[in-house]
């Protein structure tokens, strides 16, 4: 069966798309994406990511050509034509056909849909183990298309024993390459970094669950240092929901599992979705 994906203003079957190798995201790696899961044929959270979309589109300064509702229309012929209920969906902007290699003139949207697990009813047990790492993405609030400092790391990421890597910048903590990271203080209140990363959609929904159940948190600066004093951690995507963290830079963090704020969040997560 083929996969079909949006590609040259159609829909086409995925092994007809193709990128002419003088646009600006082969030459230079300029685009920008996001990335939403659909479940049971619906695209979560839609609106927040369109919002994020074209927020970084704007910011890169490319031009989106089709309008938010027509996004969602090729979103849903997607969904329909592929038949794939549980689905990552990859929503990407190249910089466009540039002869000079240079000059944006004629962005253009791709849009591409993959299999994709769903997330476990209950959070996961087993933990994760982060290495902390100095580095700062650049125009860090936009979703772009540049990973190459978390892909080059990956070697040293695994001579560290670590599953992820955290970035801090500045000694604030600020984010994982696909994640944003939250811990609860010893005072027990959530914190997350404010300013300096990308601010996720999954971290988004935690931060009004946390108004709403009044669960004590706080968007700030959050040292580098704090991260051994950690009561738990926690890192958070589309994809996954929550990921716990065990380990950071070699220090446990190994809260109770069934008292932990991400036990609870995870299952007010789970509520939004439906």
């Amino acid at each position: 069966m083929s996969v079909f994906c949006f590609s040259n203003n159609q829909i086409k079957p995925i092994n007809e798309a193709g990128v002419p190798v003088t646009d600006l995201l082969v030459q230079r790696g300029y685009g920008i994406f996001d990335f939403l899961r659909v479940a049971k044929d619906k695209p979560l959270f839609i609106e927040d990511h369109l919002d994020r979309f074209f927020h970084s589109a704007s910011i890169m300064r490319l031009s989106i050509p089709q309008t938010r509702e027509q996004i969602k229309e090729i979103v849903q012929e997607l969904i329909h034509k592929n038949k794939m209920p549980y689905s990552g969906m990859r929503l990407l902007i190249a910089g466009g056909d540039a002869p000079d290699g240079y000059t944006i003139e004629h962005p253009h949207l791709i849009i591409i849909q993959a299999p994709l697990a769903e997330p476990t009813a209950q959070l996961p047990e087993t933990g994760i183990s982060l290495a902390t790492y100095n580095y700062a993405r650049q125009i860090p609030e936009v979703k772009t298309t540049d990973y190459l400092m978390a892909i080059w790391l990956q070697p040293w990421m695994k001579e560290q024993g670590a599953d992820d890597i955290l970035y801090h910048h500045n000694g604030n903590v600020t984010e994982c390459p696909r994640s944003n990271f939250f811990m609860v203080t010893k005072d027990n209140v959530l914190v997350t970094a404010a300013k300096n990363m990308l601010k996720g959609v999954t971290r988004k929904n935690i931060l009004t669950i946390c108004a709403q159940h009044q669960i004590p948190f706080e968007e700030r600066d959050l040292n580098v240092s704090e991260l051994a004093t950690a009561k738990e951690a926690f890192i958070t995507s589309s994809t996954k929901r929550i990921i716990p963290v065990h380990k950071i830079d070699g220090h446990l963090v190994k809260p109770d599992y069934h008292a932990s704020f991400a036990k609870k969040i995870y299952d007010l997560l789970v509520e939004m979705e439906h």
